[in-house]
């Protein structure tokens, strides 16, 4: 999938910067739509990127010190600051310069309150989840010596 994601953002970058077709009185709107598309999917990438990473980071820290209560704290938690950061990275990325900058600070706050709204919403199935997957995993596993380095090898 992010290979075929490279694969499409260059095509169109290619094609944005390639001579139109005879007749074609359409490249200027071509340009403007479709030559985003390489921005929005570096974007994505960073943005779906340090989301995860600080989602799990934050989500796993905070079962350390809630002693493994509370997971709507975490769950919640984790997302505020993982889709936040996600959030902010994605749009700032794609559609900085795009956009005015106050539509696009009223974006970001929707999206990132959207998010949040959504795993609140979703915490009592979060917990049947969870419930289900201990129980027939028998296994609670706690982060005490997780390295989070994304950059380690070994």
């Amino acid at each position: 999938m992010f290979f075929a994601s490279v694969l499409a953002g260059l095509v169109y970058w290619l094609v944005s910067i390639l001579s139109p077709a005879p007749g074609f009185g359409a490249n200027e709107a071509y340009k403007i739509v479709l030559g985003q598309v390489p921005r929005i999917l570096i974007g994505g990438w960073i943005a779906v990127w340090v989301g995860g990473i600080l989602n799990d980071f934050v989500l796993a820290k905070m079962k350390i010190w809630t002693k493994g209560k509370y997971l709507w704290t975490r769950t919640i938690g984790s997302t505020i600051f993982g889709e936040g950061a996600n959030t902010i990275l994605f749009y700032s990325i794609a559609l900085y310069g795009v956009i005015p900058n106050n539509i696009l600070l009223i974006s970001i706050l929707f999206g990132w309150f959207l998010k949040v709204l959504l795993e609140t919403i979703l915490t009592p199935v979060t917990y049947l989840v969870i419930g289900w997957l201990k129980k027939k995993e028998h296994e609670d596993y706690y982060d005490n010596k997780t390295n989070f380095n994304p950059f380690k090898l070994n």
